[in-house]
């Protein structure tokens, strides 16, 4: 018998276990958060003895003597004091960090109640967050030591709700605190445990599934296969096509490594583990397809029937070649960009159980719609009888699009009629989970003596793996974006997009638009030096102005403000030599003539207003975006507000959280419902009109690709950025300036979070980050990933434009994706003036971060 004293007391077992194990499914403490397992992420930190330690990487065998002490046996002051600077200070987005983060400072304090920033950054080097870039985490640090210091009172904020004012976040405390619940925070009296076995070659033949030495496990209940799939095994993000199995049948062939062969379903996760070893699986190993050139090759095996190629792009405007042929200067280079890891902190989970006639989950994703939709075609039942209900989401930047367990853990609920839940491990998630798509993009850029630009002409090739998830949108918005946000007309664009048997590529952060503006921007540093005129002056001069028109033929609105955020750079791009500057363009919703819809239903209860969508907040803090407008535009005071969780029973689908379109969509949905209610509002007060119940919703209307117009509306709107680099002499980033048109930013101190986090993720897939591919496997884990730290992440100043004065959304524009495309090629300019080196591959090579 083991005795392990936490928060005060002696608890006894006999279980020689992982301590984060221990906290989470036998004392039930949950702040402790599992994020990766392997000691790397420090979502799990508590104390011991008063040390910072990550919970994954002791044993309850050798903890006698040792007090541990977990966020939850904190003082209610010092609980206050966290949930006060770190909410005030803007440091929480997906929170999933965020409690580690509190433990590592809470360590740092029984040093010190007055710690220099560099003390902080060290504090957490153990902490790793995949948000916010760090910079407002050790400003909350800050703030509570100098709470804690001074002992003086937490302020109490009296908030309006207004449009333009940093309101607190709504979940920022609850999240800061470690109560709020995440996926596989959710537990179910009788509930188990579900895993699936996978494939153990990219690409085999599936002779056989023996089941019975792990059916005659005790505790395990069944091990289905796709025979007992009851709907249709193929799903997929995108309904037309849907080529991804749940579960490969007997006799099909396998596509990649993650792929499911059969799902175990065990009382406890010690027997899922091992019954998952015990399936036997016969493979016939196949040749696998594993780049896009074996792709390509005719005679190639077919990573699908219907062929390799998924998805041909083309893209013409203006007389390319006579343009090319006519111009003073042009470059030609060929760039490559790899895949790369989404690396949320939450790895995937979702629990199912069954109703009476169909299924309930609880999931963590970014559309509650897309999984009823998925879910209930594997099923073979009506998306009604399919309840989808959202957790915290403990980030996403794309990855949580796809189905990854969610079709799992409602298949064991319905099938077995059993609670059950179904989490991936890191190591799993790495390898399961869709990634960045690896691009080879061949480009040639023209300019005239002056710098003018005349002409591009691009080919890009994407490896998409295995499935086609959404390869086919991110080829083309890579394709529609490769010319940048200027003011030329003659472009020609060659995109095809293959599968292979690697990880299948999905949405991330960018779309697309961080491979082919990686070749725009570079290009444009070598044409400056032919013309004779700075990196600042070739995009200056070449930048869209209001008015003109952009390369794709879409006339740029009064909003546009790259010239702005191109001034608001210049100071410091004149005064610094190594210094690397890039701009970028990145559309607000899905656009090119696809359908839009953003939906918003408030709903009176007890004389408080139930803002209702479905709209997943991943980080970006969607539902204290929808408050602030509902509130300016209704008149009403925020405490009367409910912001509900997305339910499909309950909230009505406002679109995926994708395209940076929430702000813009589900924001002008709830500006129009709130208009509504403003109208029922006069002469009354909100308990007077108990039972409203309205929906407002806003379609954005957009033209498609190719569509006979001069000028077609290919997306409702564009966000602009430039973003600069400065290197010290030892050729380390010292300084980080992005300048961002944002529109209108409804809440300034959350717009700057997403700067400085897209700012950071940038920098990471620019120097430091990697997905090596052995045989289709990734040959990486979570800590060898390339992550940047807190020790890592120079000065980033954010530097917010606001110039649209449109009445959508008022006049805000999507910012969480275009905060990490300009980053790459700023660096890559930075160490082009650094040594002279053009630099055509990413993550950059003999630099101070990678050799």
């Amino acid at each position: 018998m083991y005795k392990v004293e936490v928060n005060g007391k002696i608890n006894k077992t006999n279980k020689v276990k992982n301590l984060l194990e221990y906290l989470r499914d036998d004392l039930a403490l949950k702040a402790a958060k599992n994020g990766c397992k392997e000691g790397a992420c420090g979502t799990c930190m508590v104390l011991v003895d008063g040390k910072a330690i990550k919970a994954c990487v002791l044993k309850t065998d050798k903890l006698e003597g040792k007090k541990i002490t977990t966020l939850e046996g904190l003082s209610q002051r010092e609980k206050n004091v966290f949930a006060y600077a770190f909410t005030e200070a803007g440091a929480v987005q997906c929170g999933f960090c965020i409690p580690g983060m509190v433990m590592s400072a809470t360590a740092l304090f029984l040093k010190t109640l007055e710690p220099t920033r560099v003390e902080i950054k060290k504090a957490l080097v153990g902490n790793i967050c995949r948000c916010t870039g760090y910079v407002k985490i050790e400003q909350a640090i800050e703030l509570a030591a100098e709470i804690l210091r001074t002992e003086r009172v937490i302020p109490k904020r009296e908030c309006k709700g207004i449009v333009g004012t940093n309101v607190h976040r709504i979940d920022g405390p609850v999240k800061t605190i470690g109560e709020g619940v995440y996926a596989e925070d959710i537990r179910i009296d009788g509930m188990y445990y579900g895993g699936a076995v996978r494939s153990e070659y990219p690409r085999a033949r599936v002779i056989s599934i023996d089941v019975s030495e792990a059916e005659a496990m005790e505790g395990v209940l069944k091990v289905l296969t796709a025979a007992d799939v009851p709907g249709l095994n193929n799903i997929g993000h995108l309904s037309f096509i849907s080529d991804w199995d749940a579960l490969i049948p007997v006799g099909e062939i396998t596509k990649y490594r993650g792929d499911a062969i059969a799902l175990v379903t065990a009382k406890d996760k010690e027997t899922l583990e091992v019954a998952k070893k015990a399936v036997k699986v016969v493979y016939e190993e196949l040749t696998p397809v594993l780049t896009i050139e074996e792709a390509k090759v005719e005679g190639a095996p077919k990573v699908h029937e219907k062929g390799n190629l998924l998805f041909h792009q083309e893209l013409k405007r203006g007389d390319v070649e006579k343009a090319i042929s006519e111009s003073k200067y042009t470059v030609t280079n060929t760039y490559k960009t790899p895949a790369t890891e989404h690396a949320y902190l939450e790895p995937e989970s979702a629990t199912g159980l069954p109703t009476e006639d169909g299924i309930q989950l609880y999931t963590s994703s970014q559309s509650i719609y897309d999984e009823q939709r998925e879910v209930s075609r594997l099923l073979g039942l009506e998306p009604s009888q399919v309840r989808v209900t959202s957790t915290l989401v403990g980030g996403g930047f794309g990855g949580k699009e796809d189905m990854s367990v969610q079709h799992h853990a409602g298949l064991i609920a319905y099938v077995l009629q059993v609670p059950v839940q179904v989490t991936l491990s890191r190591h799993e998630s790495i390898y399961v989970s869709t990634k960045r798509h690896a691009m080879e993009i061949e480009m040639t850029t023209a300019c005239d003596e002056n710098g003018m630009l005349t002409a591009m002409k691009a080919v890009i090739l994407s490896d998409t793996g295995a499935y086609s998830s959404l390869g086919g949108p991110v080829l083309q918005r890579a394709c529609t974006h490769a010319s940048g946000p200027y003011n030329y007309h003659n472009i020609e664009v060659d995109g095809k997009a293959y599968y292979t048997n690697n990880s299948p590529g999905g949405a991330f952060r960018g779309f697309g638009v961080t491979q082919s503006v990686f070749a725009t921007e570079s290009n444009l540093n070598q044409l400056a030096e032919l013309a004779g005129i700075s990196a600042w002056e070739i995009r200056y001069k070449n930048a869209i102005r209001p008015g003109q028109t952009l390369p794709n033929g879409q006339i740029a609105d009064e909003g546009t403000g790259l010239i702005e955020t191109l001034e608001a750079v210049k100071e410091e791009f004149d005064k610094n030599r190594h210094v690397g500057i890039a701009c970028a363009f990145k559309n607000a919703g899905i656009g090119v003539g696809l359908p839009d819809v953003g939906k918003c239903r408030l709903t009176v209860i007890d004389g408080n207003v139930h803002l209702r969508t479905s709209a997943a907040c991943i980080g970006q803090g969607v539902g204290t975006i929808a408050l602030q407008i509902l509130c300016q535009t209704a008149e009403v005071d925020p405490k009367s507000v409910v912001v509900e969780v997305p339910d499909t029973k309950i909230t009505p689908n406002t679109g995926t959280t994708t395209a940076s379109r929430q702000t813009v969509f589900t924001g002008e949905a709830t500006r129009i419902a709130a208009l509504d209610l403003k109208e029922a509002l006069k002469g009354k007060i909100l308990s007077d009109i108990n039972g409203y119940d309205e929906i407002g919703e806003y379609s954005g209307i957009t033209d498609k690709i190719g569509a006979d117009k001069k000028n077609p509306k290919s997306h409702i709107s564009y966000g602009y950025a430039t973003q600069l680099v400065v290197l010290d002499e030892k050729g380390k980033i010292e300084k980080v300036v992005a300048a961002h048109d944002v529109g209108k930013a409804i809440n300034p101190k959350s717009v700057e979070g997403q700067i400085e986090g897209g700012v950071v993720m940038g920098l990471g897939y620019a120097l430091t980050e990697i997905m090596p591919f052995e045989n289709g496997m990734p040959q990486v884990k979570f800590g060898t990933l390339g992550l940047l730290r807190a020790t890592q992440v120079p000065e980033i100043v954010s530097i917010i434009v606001e110039k649209n004065t449109e009445e959508l959304a008022y006049g805000a524009k999507g910012v969480g994706e275009i905060v990490v495309i300009p980053t790459a090629p700023a660096v890559q300019g930075a160490y082009y003036k650094f040594d002279g080196e053009f630099r055509t591959e990413l993550p950059l090579k003999r630099t101070a971060y990678k050799k």
